[in-house]
């Protein structure tokens, strides 16, 4: 049972485009309070548009951390990485008597900053890159055989989870359940969390991701897209050239696509992702934290938490 004397944080966690970074800042105003990201695509410095980061404006409005941070060239960011920062911006905050305001669309983060890490050995760089260079339903269907309950537990077409539990079992002899039960470093266990997930209704949150998509691509996003394609230094397959709309803007600037095609698509690949994320914001969290359907509920939801 956490103690009503630990200091508290808030969150506002939610599908992308579903309004949370108005709300963040919404609470921050009336809290005296510092919006921390927990978004793995908003780390990066070089997507400010594609990544829907909150505009130069807005960060003026309250003080914002872990936002565009990273170039793109690292590619040893991580959520145990990020975790490791997010602790540190919390604790400054707190220092400072400030609310933390946590704001993200990344579960795997904000698990990781709450419940600790696995402490997982080093893998072997020959075993992970055999690994990774497996097709991922290979890779799967050898998961099957040495770590039925991963394979089970993650979809077929997962490239980044499967290669990692894989990868896992091979190097260290034990599942990757194994390790995750042996959690450690997660700060939920001393702080007082006021959290909300921000799930609108699909029609709605469809609708706000297609009118993004259209300001993004009419905006400044093939411009993004066409400086972090001009970088030698950012390999094909850094996480930051994963990060949605890349590759369909890539596409459209190398001729491969019109802009209607290249706007449907990157629609379409939000969406995909949006459904992803408000699945696992249904299911996964504590029950403990309140569902909510509009952004504008948010603050007062906030403040009835932390009385």
């Amino acid at each position: 049972m956490v103690s009503p004397d630990h200091p508290s944080v808030a969150l506002i966690a939610g599908p992308t485009a579903s309004g949370k970074s108005a709300a963040a800042i919404a609470v921050a105003e009336a809290h005296g309070g510092i919006v921390i990201n927990a978004d793995a695509s908003q780390v990066y410095r070089d997507l400010r548009i594609l990544s829907a980061r909150p505009s130069a404006k807005d960060e003026a409005r309250v003080p914002h951390r872990l936002f565009g941070h990273v170039d793109g060239a690292d590619t040893s960011y991580s959520a145990a990485r990020w975790a490791a920062e997010a602790t540190a911006a919390i604790d400054a905050a707190h220092a400072a008597g400030r609310l933390p305001v946590l704001v993200g669309g990344t579960g795997l983060y904000l698990r990781t900053l709450l419940d600790g890490i696995a402490p997982v050995p080093d893998i072997d760089p020959e075993i992970r890159a055999t690994v990774r260079a497996l097709p991922v339903a290979e890779a799967h269907r050898q998961l099957s055989t040495e770590d039925p309950a991963a394979a089970a537990r993650l979809a077929p077409a997962d490239t980044t989870r499967v290669a990692r539990a894989l990868e896992v079992v091979r190097a260290t002899g034990h599942p990757l359940g194994h390790w995750q039960r042996q959690l450690s470093g997660g700060i939920g266990h001393r702080i007082r969390l006021a959290a909300i997930r921000l799930l609108p209704p699909r029609e709605q949150l469809f609708t706000a991701i297609d009118a993004r998509a259209a300001i993004m691509l009419d905006g400044g996003a093939p411009a993004e897209v066409a400086a972090l394609l001009t970088r030698d230094d950012i390999s094909p397959d850094a996480p930051v050239r994963r990060a949605i709309g890349v590759a369909a803007i890539a596409d459209h600037l190398a001729g491969h696509a019109s802009h209607e095609e290249t706007l449907e698509r990157l629609r379409s690949d939000t969406r995909r992702y949006a459904k992803r994320q408000f699945t696992w914001f249904r299911n996964q969290p504590s029950p403990e934290w309140i569902i909510t359907q509009q952004n504008d509920s948010i603050p007062s939801s906030i403040d009835a938490l932390l009385s």
